[in-house]
This record gives structure tokens, C-alpha cells and sequence, in this order.
């Protein structure tokens, strides 16, 4: 299975020298050793504080704080605490991008094209409700938000599913109209402000979507 990272394995390691290999700017097998258990420590004790304050309570002083190292040591792993919160999201984002890449059908290949984008952005939706502050952490980076690799291929999945349905009128920019729907601000605004239920949110992405696919139609054949 081959899976696109949330974080772009091409991106240099902070504080390494352009155009130094990961494994060059860790140095010996030892000291590499070494980063993967500090990788491993910090990223248990931010697990600890999402569950123990939020997402919102994290910060890198408290990371370093609960991991016993020094804030150098947590900004050099991460860059910032977006790179954090994306690291933190790794595992249930590789899980959703297997399925609908992947997976069995509707959300996998074998179903009609319109069926696998409604499905598609019901799991999306489920998603958001239950690792939403996750990722509405990790968005506050605009480079996440529509650059991070992971972005890129929702992306382009919406598109490839809006052509293969047979749309026709920009399906690029209908793709990111689509996936501003999506984003968790907007998602958990409407469920946790606006009381609007996450199933009232998955039959709205299905109208939307049978509109979308259904209006260009009849457009073409007028």
C-alpha cells in the first residue's frame, strides 16, 4: 500500500542544512536510535495533554514541560505546533487515506464515481467529529491547510471523482469549493455552535453533491 504523508517526507529536518538527508542530520545509528525514542516520548505526552486540556491547551512550553526535554528539542522535532498537531493526526489520516484509496466500496474503488464523493465526504465528516481539534490545530497553518501532501490528495481524489462522474465545467475549482464544505472549523462550528447534527451534515454533502453532478448534466444536455 502506498500511502501520501500528511508531512512531506522531502521536507528538511529544522536545523539541518539544505539539501542534508534526514538520516545525515541524525547523525550515527545510535544518535538516530536515540531521536526515535525522543520521538516517541513527546509524542506520548502530547497525547497526554490533548486528552488531559484539548487540542487549544497544548503549547510547546507544556510539551517540553511533560517530556522532560528542552522547548529547542520539541520546536527542532515538530517546526511549530502545527507540525505537531499533523504528526499527532499521522496514524488516523494514513487509515482514512488506505480506505478511500484503497478500501472496499462505496468509499473505495468498485462504486460509481458520485457515490464514492458522497461517501467520500461522510467519512470526512466523521473524521472532523472525532479528530477534529486535531486537525482544526493543525489547519491554523495555512501551508497545511492547502499545501501538506494529505491536503493536495483530497484535492485532487475530489477532482478525479468529479471528472470521472462526468464534470466537466472547472472540476478543479469545483473540487475546492467542495472541500472548503470539509474543513473542521467550519464543521465543528455548525455541530458544536449551531447544534446542526453530524447526520444533517452527511445527508447536506449528499444533496450537494447530487446537485453538483446532477446540475452540470443537465446543463450539457440543454
Amino acid at each position: 500500500m502506498s500511502l501520501i504523508p500528511i508531512r512531506s517526507a522531502s521536507t528538511p529536518v529544522p536545523g539541518s542544512t539544505p539539501g542534508t538527508s534526514a538520516a545525515a542530520a541524525t547523525g550515527s545509528g545510535a544518535e538516530r536510535s536515540d531521536a526515535a525514542r525522543n520521538r516517541e516520548l513527546l509524542l506520548c505526552a502530547a497525547r497526554q495533554l490533548v486528552e488531559e486540556c484539548g487540542a487549544d491547551g497544548v503549547t510547546m512550553d507544556k510539551l517540553a514541560e511533560r517530556a522532560g526535554v528542552g522547548k529547542g528539542t520539541v520546536f527542532r522535532r515538530f517546526g511549530n505546533r502545527a507540525g505537531l498537531m499533523m504528526t499527532l493526526l499521522s496514524d488516523a489520516e494514513a487509515d482514512f487515506q488506505g480506505r478511500f484509496m484503497f478500501g472496499p466500496p462505496p468509499l473505495g474503488p468498485g462504486a460509481q464515481p458520485v457515490e464514492r464523493l458522497i461517501a467520500f465526504g461522510a467519512e470526512r465528516i466523521r473524521y472532523v467529529m472525532e479528530f477534529g481539534e486535531l486537525a482544526r490545530a493543525a489547519e491554523a497553518s495555512l501551508h497545511n491547510r492547502f499545501e501538506a501532501p494529505a491536503a493536495v490528495l483530497w484535492h485532487r481524489h475530489i477532482e478525479h471523482l468529479l471528472r470521472s462522474a462526468g464534470f466537466s465545467a472547472d472540476p478543479w475549482l469545483m473540487a475546492m469549493s467542495l472541500s472548503a464544505t470539509l474543513e473542521p472549523e467550519r464543521l465543528l462550528h455548525a455541530v458544536r455552535v449551531q447544534h446542526i447534527s453530524p447526520e444533517r451534515l452527511e445527508e447536506s454533502w449528499r444533496e450537494l453533491v447530487t446537485r453538483v453532478v446532477g446540475g452540470a448534466d443537465s446543463a450539457a444536455d440543454s
